[in-house]
């Protein structure tokens, strides 16, 4: 699926900037915290698989999220400026994602440089993934690939995990078991 609406290089493509995850305790997951939020996101995934079943697996993860850099990008191009469909519940477009995750330790970083400025401007939010063995490879074990350097939330799989970290929330025990 491709979008119409055609999309002039900004400013923020050129000139140097840090490239760095914003250090934020919010949207930046590693260490044990990661660890309750990969255990967290599985079950929720497996929760919503047995509710739907008619698919198989793969086909489901692809109606469910959007796997991969291009595939976040082109979601979130097709979405529309400032449509946020977390809170807002809007069907400006066909896909609209809930929230990205993205792995910290992309090489080259300027695979991934566009994402941040344009998820702010769908108002789609960012959560960093962080592992010394590499997020990029727990974010594959999600969706069953070796490595996926980003991920689009579309479905409603997470959709109660998601709300709870974008509220500032800890993920509940309650909800990883």
């Amino acid at each position: 699926m491709r979008c119409k609406t055609r999309h002039s290089n900004d400013a923020s493509s050129s000139g140097t900037r840090n490239l760095d995850p914003p250090q934020h305790q919010n949207n930046l997951y590693e260490g044990e915290r990661l660890g309750r939020f990969i255990k967290s996101i599985e079950r929720e995934i497996e929760s919503a698989r047995l509710s739907n079943t008619t698919l198989p697996h793969k086909f489901w993860l692809k109606q469910q999220f959007s796997i991969g850099v291009n595939e976040v990008t082109r979601a979130l191009e097709c979405m529309t400026q400032g449509s946020s469909s977390v809170q807002g519940h809007t069907k400006a477009s066909s896909v609209q994602l809930q929230a990205i995750l993205l792995a910290s330790d992309c090489n080259p970083r300027w695979l991934t440089k566009h994402l941040p400025s344009l998820a702010s401007s769908r108002k789609v939010p960012l959560i960093y993934v962080k592992d010394k063995k590499g997020g990029s490879l727990k974010l594959g074990e999600l969706v069953k690939l070796k490595t996926a350097i980003a991920i689009g939330a579309r479905g409603n799989a997470l959709n109660r995990i998601i709300e709870e970290i974008l509220r500032g929330n800890e993920i509940p025990v309650g909800m990883e078991g």
